[in-house]
């Protein structure tokens, strides 16, 4: 590092700034494809009889993947979010069964990147399979896209709003079904992506997608949220066990 280049970092610390948070400076050079791509999608509450995993504010349901044990090291940032930083983390608790996660999350606003370095993270339902993390505003959707369950299934549309936006994931999950500890049936998901319809009870057919946590499919999981290096936020994440 030059001495120039440690002055100017030193500037940024002193003042406050980061490269991080200019990612969500505004995005007024980014050509949209209608207005409301650029509007948060609006936050939504949870039921009485939800479980709250992420309010901004405590972590005590959640620890580090690396040793299942250790607070995580996100911080807290405008308010109610936490910014991916320092490792994956998982719940302390695990799922199982047929429920519904409700996820929020916004990416960076990073033009000079490409592919899977541009905001990138993930959701993975019982730690195994995820539901992909990505800027991919205005693409022509991959699996391995945001909205894609990764290296299994396409959105049907996207839905993305436009980088540094909030978006919402509503994920309904029902695990796989099994006989004598063996999987019979695969597990099942419907996704919701700003309230769009993007899978419709498409069937898992991986005993864990890339980068998730192995272990039996026929055991609960927790939920997992990526560290994969991009300065991904989120906030109010909560869990509905249903029937």
């Amino acid at each position: 590092m030059t001495s120039l280049s440690r002055f100017l970092t030193a500037a940024l610390l002193l003042s406050g700034l980061s490269i991080a948070s200019a990612q969500y400076d505004p995005i007024d050079d980014l050509k949209l494809n209608k207005k409301e791509d650029a509007v948060d999608f609006k936050s939504v509450p949870a039921p009485e009889d939800a479980i709250v995993l992420l309010d901004g504010k405590k972590w005590d349901k959640w620890v580090q993947r690396k040793d299942g044990k250790t607070a995580p090291t996100w911080k807290s940032v405008a308010g109610d979010a936490v910014q991916v930083q320092g490792g994956d983390i998982i719940t302390t608790d695990s799922f199982g069964g047929h429920f519904k996660l409700h996820v929020e999350f916004r990416v960076p606003y990073m033009p000079k990147a490409s592919g899977q370095g541009r905001g990138n993270s993930g959701v993975y339902v019982q730690g195994r399979y995820e539901v992909q993390i990505l800027d991919s505003y205005g693409l022509d959707s991959k699996d391995n896209d945001c909205g894609g369950i990764y290296t299994i299934a396409k959105p049907l549309v996207n839905a993305c709003k436009a980088p540094t936006i909030w978006q919402a994931y509503d994920i309904e999950f029902w695990s796989p079904k099994c006989a004598d500890g063996k999987k019979t049936e695969p597990g099942v998901i419907i996704v919701h992506h700003n309230g769009v319809l993007i899978h419709d009870k498409v069937k898992i057919t991986k005993d864990v997608t890339t980068a998730g946590l192995p272990g039996d499919p026929c055991t609960p999981g927790p939920i997992l949220l990526q560290d994969h290096g991009n300065p991904v936020q989120y906030r109010n994440i909560w869990i509905q066990k249903l029937d």
